[in-house]
């Protein structure tokens, strides 16, 4: 827990519950152990896309399609959202949850590595929320720069792996040691890029937003 514990308790009492069918799936994935964003998480991601108003997103790890469904709730009604997804097991049950929610004609998910379809992608978006394979931000990033459009949103989630991001690597785990590095040269990245003007939030497993200033590096 990288904030108070009882203070996450105390926020989260406080917040409303989800429309029906995402706390239908919200229980669902946490019975199966899916991990989905955190309350808090959900919160903040609210209210960016509140402000925000992206009329195109694009998600980087599907997982059972929960966070896609909920920002379908929170964008506007012509918001085009391309979701990406690997784990074979998932993809249909995303997929179902799609149909659901009646998401189907928004939301398009797309099956494979990210990375090898982001490389393939010609439009542009003007939100990219990132929550997949944590060791793979650094080698997303290229891509999400050239998919963004200026003044676009890159949300990142679980940049902070419950403190363990601000360990020597020697005080972590040696099989989370490459995930570790990679995660420090990815928010090093982020904060020293000209292109991007990024905070890092303690909020949930820890979040970067940032957005994107221009096109290319000074």
């Amino acid at each position: 827990m990288i904030v108070d514990e009882r203070i996450v308790t105390f926020l989260n009492s406080m917040e409303t519950e989800n429309s029906e069918i995402l706390e239908q799936i919200e229980k669902e994935a946490l019975a199966d152990r899916v991990p989905i964003i955190r309350k808090e998480t959900q919160s903040f991601l609210k209210v960016l896309l509140t402000l925000k108003k992206p009329m195109s997103i694009l998600e980087i790890g599907t997982a059972v399609g929960f966070s896609a469904l909920l920002m379908s709730e929170y964008a506007p009604k012509e918001c085009k959202i391309t979701t990406i997804e690997k784990f074979e097991k998932r993809i249909p049950i995303a997929r179902n949850n799609f149909a659901r929610g009646k998401k189907e004609e928004q939301i398009q998910l797309l099956k494979g590595d990210a990375l090898e379809i982001m490389k393939e992608l010609k439009g542009s978006y003007d939100f990219i929320f990132m929550d997949a394979a944590k060791a793979q931000y650094i080698h997303y990033l290229p891509e999400a720069v050239r998919l963004l459009n200026q003044e676009g949103i890159l949300l990142t989630d679980n940049v902070l792996q419950d403190g363990d991001v601000m360990e020597s690597r020697f005080a972590v785990e040696r099989r989370n040691r490459t995930i570790h590095s990679r995660m420090r040269e990815y928010l090093f990245e982020l904060k020293h890029s000209d292109i991007y003007e990024t905070s890092i939030l303690p909020l949930g497993d820890g979040i970067a937003l940032s957005v994107k200033r221009r096109t290319s590096e000074k």
